[in-house]
């Protein structure tokens, strides 16, 4: 006879066990650097959950996000022990140290090592849009794409550009409609998501900087006008940017002029300023084919002075020229029309909630 007491299995997440009983459970997967863990985190969570049909989520904590400074990154114990404390009460959210046993540091490894372990499990990752827009610089970013389904949430004044990206643009033809997010974890990859929903503005960056406040002022001997300046200069990226008096107009008028000296068609400006911190202007124009598409991005290049980024340049149905205080797209009629950016930008959070209800 047995003695009646119950083998406790390590969890699955944590490194440890086989991984019994995941056969075909859906399992939402956010990494981060979670320094700290915070709201924001559990708010994505929560949405997966409700949203895809997920059964559980596992935190992923990773020793250090090879695209973030080591600068100002708290120990991996204490962060881990601190999202552990964040998702306590959340019965179907497990903070992972998974990362650490395996030795991976990027997410491609991760994910191939999950898969092998875990087979039966049918994985989704979860991010938030500013990871989208950029995902390009993830090491083997398109072998995650077709490693496991995707799902996007939006973030803060990042969901044009997020959209507008390299990567949601080579894998625009697996994005899914949000009617059919619950089907995700079921869909072999690519497959991805992108969800318009309820902005969460907490992140990692400005609860450290709310954090070093307190810490300013202990070390500050007095209030003087030269440290009130210094604190506002540290902080200044937490809230939308004011229009500056500097190079911006001058720069809208040169991007402009080039697109009319190309003949673009439908040149539109939208004004940016106090509603985002991406940019100030977006200017939208259109070419009659993917050939004056490029002829147009091409232009514009030698028209702008200084660092500018450019994607799409390799299709040529769309083209998103980011020169900083101005952010430049370049459509074919059919595609700008598909996307028609200039409405998604005024109204895109209502009426995709609406759509969701």
């Amino acid at each position: 006879m047995g003695t009646g007491r119950v083998r406790q299995s390590p969890s699955p997440a944590s490194g440890g066990g086989l991984g019994w009983g995941l056969r075909n459970r859906g399992i939402g997967l956010l990494g981060g650097s979670f320094n700290p863990a915070h709201g924001g985190h559990l708010h994505i969570s929560r949405l997966a959950l409700q949203r895809l049909g997920l059964d559980e989520i596992w935190w992923l904590v990773s020793p250090q996000n090879p695209l973030k400074p080591v600068a100002g990154m708290a120990p991996f114990a204490e962060r881990l022990a601190q999202a552990r404390e964040i998702a306590a009460g959340e019965r179907r959210i497990t903070v992972s140290s998974v990362e650490a046993k395996l030795g991976s540091t990027y997410t491609a490894d991760t994910l191939k090592a999950l898969r092998r372990r875990f087979p039966r499990a049918r994985f989704v990752w979860l991010m938030g849009g500013d990871n989208l827009a950029q995902f390009p610089y993830w090491k083997r970013w398109q072998d995650i794409f077709r490693a496991v389904p995707i799902a996007v949430f939006a973030r803060p004044g990042l969901s044009l550009k997020a959209l507008a990206g390299r990567a949601a643009q080579r894998f625009a033809r697996a994005r899914l409609p949000v009617a059919a997010a619950h089907r995700l974890a079921l869909i072999t990859p690519p497959a991805w998501v992108f969800f318009h929903t309820p902005l969460d503005p907490r992140s990692a960056t400005r609860i450290r900087a709310e954090r070093l406040l307190p810490t300013l002022k202990e070390m500050r001997p007095a209030v003087t006008a030269q440290t009130v300046t210094a604190q506002t200069t540290a902080i200044a990226t937490l809230t939308p940017r004011a229009r500056q008096a500097s190079r911006e107009p001058d720069l809208l008028r040169q991007i402009i002029g080039s697109l009319e000296d190309s003949k673009a068609e439908d040149i539109v400006t939208i004004d940016l300023a106090g509603k985002t911190t991406i940019a100030d202007y977006m200017v939208v124009a259109s070419g009659r084919s993917s050939r004056q598409v490029l002829s147009l991005t091409d232009h514009l290049e030698q028209a702008i002075p200084g660092r500018i980024a450019v994607e799409g340049k390799s299709q040529g149905d769309w083209v998103l020229i980011d020169a900083g205080d101005v952010i430049v797209h370049i459509f074919r009629p059919d595609i700008r029309a598909y996307y028609n950016l200039e409405k998604m930008w005024g109204s895109d959070l209502p009426d995709a909630e609406a759509a969701l209800h």
